[in-house]
């Protein structure tokens, strides 16, 4: 399909098992860019990748000789495994069952890259007295 034009922005959000919070510090940007070269070697575009330490958000243009479910099963697949050769935790790693996936115009892209880079200010806990009682919220 020489003149096959497409733009497809996808932003997929995907958990680690139970939402636990045991993606590290110390190895998440490795994590992050092994999940970039998965990406990159079905060539699509990697706009950003960015999470918490119970999951993660990766923002891509994607090519559509390729389903998002296929490729949402590379990522998780090969990633999890490579979390387990590593022996980053003492458990086995893995991530949850399905995904959400969101698509974007164009016109979206930067808010989308600002939102995906502020995980941590978005996710931030905040604590309310409310009774005389502390409730931490997300």
């Amino acid at each position: 399909m020489a003149n096959t034009y497409t733009q497809i922005h996808i932003q997929a959000v995907f958990t680690v098992q139970n939402r636990e919070c045991i993606i590290g510090k110390q190895w998440k940007e490795e994590l992050y860019k092994y999940i970039t070269g998965i990406i990159q070697n079905h060539n699509h575009k990697l706009l950003i990748i960015n999470g918490m330490p119970d999951h993660i958000h990766v923002l891509f243009g994607m090519r559509p000789s390729q389903s998002l479910s296929d490729l949402l099963q590379d990522i998780k697949g090969d990633s999890s495994e490579w979390v387990n050769n590593r022996k980053f935790l003492r458990s086995k790693f893995s991530w949850q069952e399905g995904y959400g996936a969101f698509s974007y115009g164009k016109s979206q892209i930067q808010q989308v890259i600002q939102y995906i880079q502020k995980q941590e200010e978005h996710h931030k806990k905040k604590t309310f007295i409310e009774d005389g009682n502390p409730t931490v919220w997300d």
